[in-house]
């Protein structure tokens, strides 16, 4: 006889019991975009102090496989003498992790408040990335996803499934979409020319955090890095930069790309500007189409507010010569001057 499944709640409790947090008291903080949810759990301890740390709840399948990478990025980043949460008990099968708690200082508040300077943020968060990809072995990790060309092309036809449909108010002619992914097939190469490096996908300020009592690039906390993989060395500084979620002056994206390149006076600069360029590009386009599906299945999604911005963020990569077929594409099959408002309203 099959047994029925245990109430997630009830799985929980037993984790939290098993590694000494049973009697803890639980916050909610929230979810992210995917079925990952998260608890501050808070508990006194024999000094009069309280000890605190971090619940990560993976509820599907999909979300509880990424606790593997998530446990094994986190050891090679603490390798590196990098700030990623030390795993305090997990329960892998059933998707659920104890972390450090890196307190409630992450970039994002720091920066939207208004009150702090921006570059010296960025300043640690580059030499964050800096000091990763002076440190890490690929070799060290043979075992990682493969942020390669074929990925790179499946995430970024997105665009096409969803985005330019949306735009357009049709869909695409036939043929167009085999079109773009030519296209694309034509112009990923030279993105993929430098050595590469440990990506940790999602590096933005949102997913970094500024610890009291750290000094240098350990000041920063790392989170949010379990779809990390080995690949091009841009793509985690065009994320930090070209962040959907403001916007960087443009100033500060300038001195924050010398900052990086001065690091490694022996890197071919003109190969690093256009593996910039094309992975700002796939990065903004596969934002695109992952907003505009969750636009589509969710009337009034939060997330549309970013579509004007990363929109224009990926028109000015476009720009760039090596992406001129991306460009002729996008001039040919969609409409001319697309504005904020026409964006948000085909949504």
């Amino acid at each position: 006889m099959r047994r029925d499944t245990p109430p997630r709640e009830t799985v929980i409790r037993r984790f939290l019991d098993r590694a000494g947090w049973g009697a803890a008291r639980r916050q909610p903080m929230g979810a992210d975009w995917s079925a990952r949810r998260y608890e501050r759990l808070t508990r006194p301890e024999g000094d009069g102090r309280d000890a605190t740390a971090i619940l990560m709840d993976c509820r599907d399948e999909v979300a509880a496989s990424q606790v593997p990478p998530f446990v094994q990025i986190a050891g090679l980043l603490r390798d590196c003498a990098l700030s990623a949460p030390v795993i305090l008990a997990g329960d892998e099968p059933q998707g659920l992790l104890l972390i450090e708690d890196f307190g409630a200082e992450d970039y994002a508040g720091l920066l939207d408040g208004g009150k702090e300077p921006w570059q010296p943020l960025y300043e640690v968060a580059t030499d964050v990335l800096v000091a990763l990809h002076q440190r890490f072995v690929p070799a060290a990790a043979p075992d990682l996803s493969r942020y390669d060309m074929g990925l790179f092309r499946d995430q970024v036809m997105l665009f096409a499934d969803a985005f330019a449909p949306a735009v357009r108010g049709r869909a695409l002619p036939a043929g167009a979409w085999d079109d773009l992914a030519q296209a694309w097939e034509g112009v990923l190469p030279a993105a993929l020319t430098l050595p590469p490096t440990l990506l940790l996908r999602d590096y933005h300020p949102g997913n970094l955090m500024r610890l009291a009592g750290r000094a240098g690039v350990a000041a920063c906390g790392l989170l949010d890095f379990q779809d990390g993989g080995i690949g091009p060395r841009a793509y985690d500084l065009v994320s930090l930069l070209e962040d959907a979620r403001r916007d960087v002056p443009e100033d500060l994206r300038q001195a924050m790309m010398r900052r990086y390149l001065a690091a490694f006076p022996g890197i071919d600069q003109t190969a690093f500007a256009a593996s910039a360029a094309i992975l700002g590009a796939v990065r903004h386009a596969r934002i695109l189409g992952r907003v505009a599906q969750l636009a589509q299945a969710t009337a009034g999604a939060p997330q549309l507010s970013f579509l004007p911005r990363v929109w224009g963020q990926f028109t000015g990569a476009i720009r760039h010569p090596a992406l001129s077929p991306i460009a002729h594409w996008v001039e040919r099959h969609l409409p001319a001057n697309l504005d904020a408002d026409t964006i948000v309203r085909s949504f």
